[in-house]
C-alpha cells in the first residue's frame, strides 16, 4: 500500500505466519485480528499498525505467497528453459500451488470473498498487465497454436477446472496430485500447442523473457506487504 507508514518487517513476517496458520486451520471467516495478535503475543492495535483491516492483511498474506510462488516458478524455469512451454508452465505452476497450503485456500471457496474483494484493489492492474505481457511472450515465439478460438478464455477455463475440481468433487483428489498434472499438461499439450516443438533456442529467448515479466511482479508485491522494497525473501 504505497504511502502508508513502513512498519518492522521482522514483525510484519510474524503476523504474516500467524495469520497464514490460523487460515489453514480455521479458515478465513473464523480467523479474527485478535487471534492473529494473540499468537504473535502482540496487541491488536499493533497489527493494524502494518494493515489498517484484516482484509488488507490477508491481501498481504496471498501476495507474499505469491511472492515464494513466483521464486520457484523462476527456479524452474532456469533450471530448464523448456518449462515456458504451456503445458509445463501450466503443470509446474498447479504443483507448486498444491505445495502451498495458503494458495491452494484459494481454489477452495474459503476466501471467494478475499478475493473479489481485491479485483479492486491497486494489485489488480498490476497483475493484469503482468498476465498480458506473459500470455504476449509466448504467443510471439509461437508457443501456442494459432488455431484456437478465444484462446486466453479457453487456457483460464482449462486450468481453473484442473483447480476447483477437488472442491466440486471431492473423490477426484483421490488421484495422486502429480498425476492430475500430467493430466492437465497432457490437455494443454495436446490442445493448445503446436504439433511441432520450437527450436531450443526459441524456447531459451522465450524463457528469458518471461523470467523478466514475472520477476517484474515482485517489487510493487513487495511494497504493498511492507511499505517498502526488502532486499531479500522472508525466511
Amino acid at each position: 500500500m504505497p504511502g502508508r507508514p513502513r512498519q518492522d518487517p521482522d514483525r510484519a513476517d510474524r503476523i504474516l505466519d500467524a495469520a497464514a496458520d490460523l487460515l489453514v486451520r480455521l479458515g478465513y471467516r473464523k480467523v479474527t485480528v485478535e487471534d492473529i495478535a494473540q499468537r504473535v503475543g502482540i496487541g491488536k492495535g499493533t497489527v493494524y499498525l502494518h494493515w489498517p483491516t484484516k482484509q488488507q492483511l490477508f491481501e498481504a498474506l496471498l501476495l507474499r505467497e505469491s511472492i515464494a510462488y513466483i521464486g520457484r516458478l523462476t527456479d524452474e524455469l532456469r533450471r530448464d528453459p523448456a518449462t515456458v512451454l504451456p503445458h509445463r508452465l501450466m503443470a509446474a505452476s498447479f504443483l507448486i500451488v498444491h505445495d502451498t497450503p495458503v494458495l491452494r485456500a484459494m481454489f477452495n471457496g474459503d476466501l471467494e470473498r478475499l478475493q473479489a474483494r481485491m479485483t479492486d484493489s491497486a494489485m489488480r492492474g498490476h497483475e493484469l498487465l503482468a498476465s498480458a505481457r506473459l500470455f504476449d511472450v509466448l504467443t510471439r515465439h509461437g508457443l501456442f497454436r494459432d488455431d484456437v478460438p478465444n484462446l486466453t478464455y479457453a487456457l483460464s477455463a482449462t486450468n481453473s477446472g484442473f483447480m476447483l475440481l477437488d472442491t466440486l468433487d471431492p473423490a477426484s483428489a483421490r488421484l495422486e496430485v502429480r498425476a492430475r498434472a500430467d493430466s492437465l499438461a497432457h490437455v494443454v499439450r495436446t490442445a493448445f500447442e503446436p504439433a511441432v516443438p520450437p527450436d531450443p533456442q526459441v524456447l531459451a529467448t522465450a524463457a528469458a523473457e518471461l523470467l523478466g515479466v514475472i520477476e517484474d511482479v515482485v517489487p510493487p508485491y513487495r511494497e504493498w506487504i511492507y511499505g517498502y522494497q526488502r532486499t531479500s525473501e522472508p525466511g
